[in-house]
């Protein structure tokens, strides 16, 4: 079976981590059968997804995949660069491959993804922790550098792309229940936030021919998946211009341009057609590319999920242009109130930075208020963590204290619990249509699912199926969890 990812979360002085904690994969041996590959994977749904794009390559190149460390000949760590935090977990998990080594020097060990971007040759020379470094635009190049390395060198390619969308390659889908499945349209990032390494880590956003993503919607929906997640550092800045996927900024488009491009909304309405029994989610949005066009398309279709992932990072106007996030306070309320006018169904989760270069502590209030003002369903919270290259390490200080960033956090989280609490409470009483993903962690005579709005739900199991849409309506909650029973 597969093991399961989750996000944990942990209080006090330790920051809030959005993370999957070495979720080993393996799927049916598709391989030869020589060689076996183990894969862990750590950070956002990105780096899973590009996890499924190496198995795939690898596999074709006659590789099996493995849960088991002990018997794999190729170990591969695919990494995040977004906390300094998420790159000692990292570390620290290669250093334990180590002892696996000594009994298996054989044994081929390689960092993929953004960590292996930002640090380099470093791994090779300064750490001697891995034989391959391989950043995420150079996966195609695996197969070489692996035998580069059984040749008895050392090999990397940390190259950046500007075409790189791995369009053409089917992932094999390691981390699903299959019922869910991940679909990556965007790579790269272009908006440059002061804070935030992926730019220099993913390089230059592109988006993917539109093709190529409604077939694999199309596949996945036939081979009896009934859930798709579209993939983007920022999926709403989509913009597909016949064979320039660079090309960006829909308004500026001529009208004869815009008759032969696909923005955002337009894929998202095409998937959506392929069938109305076919969920469409997406991650991650900007605000600023959340266009009034996109949330008609969004509200228009049942089976378009009413959940948006709307990062804010602070509710300081003064904070967010340090940022460089590209709006003010006032401009995000105002998106936040146009989502609600257009689906007040609509759940709203957020990400948010406590203790940012020179946050005072009124500002710091300015982000618990736009909290009340909103009410997330959820949130994921993190105390700043500087990140070498950015633009805050450059030109600014991280002067608050880290026991004032912990406290300000403190603050952040209780008042999310309840705001969770709240929604959660708000929708005791009401039905739901359940998607079924999998049997409940606790109880093995219940099943669990999630609801349009991205909620968890519990019930009990009777007849029903992973796979199957539930109507289900809810008799109680947790913080987390609606509790109730299908009707």
């Amino acid at each position: 079976m597969l093991s399961e990812d989750y996000i944990y979360m942990e209080t006090g002085n330790k920051v809030i981590d959005e993370a999957v904690q070495g979720s080993a994969t393996t799927i049916e041996s598709k391989g030869n059968g020589n060689r076996k590959v183990y894969i862990e994977s750590y950070g956002c749904q990105m780096n899973f997804s590009d996890s499924e794009i190496v198995a795939s390559i690898l596999v074709k190149d006659g590789f099996d995949t493995t849960k088991d460390l002990q018997e794999a000949d190729l170990v591969l760590v695919n990494t995040c660069s977004i906390r300094e935090k998420a790159e000692q977990t990292v570390r620290n998990r290669l250093q334990s491959f180590q002892h696996v080594k000594k009994a298996k020097p054989e044994m081929i060990v390689g960092v993929l993804g953004c960590m292996a971007e930002r640090l380099k040759s470093k791994f090779l020379e300064e750490e001697k922790l891995v034989d391959i470094v391989v950043g995420p635009d150079a996966y195609r190049d695996l197969p070489n550098l692996v035998k580069q390395v059984d040749e008895g060198k050392k090999a990397v390619n940390v190259i950046l792309s500007k075409e790189e969308t791995y369009a053409d390659i089917s992932p094999v889908r390691l981390l699903s229940n299959g019922v869910s499945a991940f679909i990556s349209i965007t790579r790269g990032c272009d908006n440059m936030c002061t804070f935030c390494v992926v730019p220099f880590t993913r390089g230059r956003e592109r988006s993917r021919n539109p093709e190529t993503i409604l077939n694999e919607a199309k596949e996945l929906f036939e081979k009896g998946f009934r859930e798709v997640t579209l993939l983007g550092q920022n999926v709403d800045s989509y913009l597909w211009y016949g064979k320039e996927g660079l090309k960006k900024d829909y308004k500026n488009l001529s009208d004869e341009e815009k008759e032969k491009s696909m923005n955002f909304g337009q894929l998202m309405e095409q998937v959506a057609l392929i069938s109305p029994k076919l969920r469409v989610r997406f991650s991650t949005s900007h605000p600023k590319d959340i266009t009034d066009e996109f949330l008609a398309i969004m509200a228009k279709y049942d089976n378009i999920c009413k959940y948006i992932h709307l990062p804010f990072q602070s509710g300081n106007t003064r904070v967010l242009e340090k940022m460089n996030r590209g709006y003010t306070r006032e401009w995000y309320m105002g998106r936040v109130d146009k989502i609600k006018e257009v689906m007040p169904d609509c759940a709203i989760s957020a990400d948010i930075i406590a203790g940012f270069c020179s946050e005072t502590a009124e500002e710091h209030k300015d982000t618990l208020s736009m909290m009340e003002y909103v009410k997330y369903d959820f949130s994921y919270m993190f105390k700043y963590s500087e990140r070498p290259n950015t633009a805050a390490a450059k030109k600014f200080e991280d002067d608050v204290p880290e026991d004032e960033k912990s406290r300000r956090l403190s603050e952040i989280v209780a008042l999310q619990r309840d705001h969770s609490l709240e929604a959660n409470q708000g929708y005791v009483g009401k039905t739901f249509e359940v998607l079924i993903e999998k049997l409940s962690k606790r109880n093995d005579q219940e099943l669990a699912g999630r609801t349009s709005q991205n909620t968890v739900v519990v019930f009990p199991k009777e007849n029903y199926k992973v796979g199957d849409y539930v109507t289900v309506k809810v008799h109680s909650c947790t913080g987390g969890t609606l509790l109730g029973k299908a009707i």
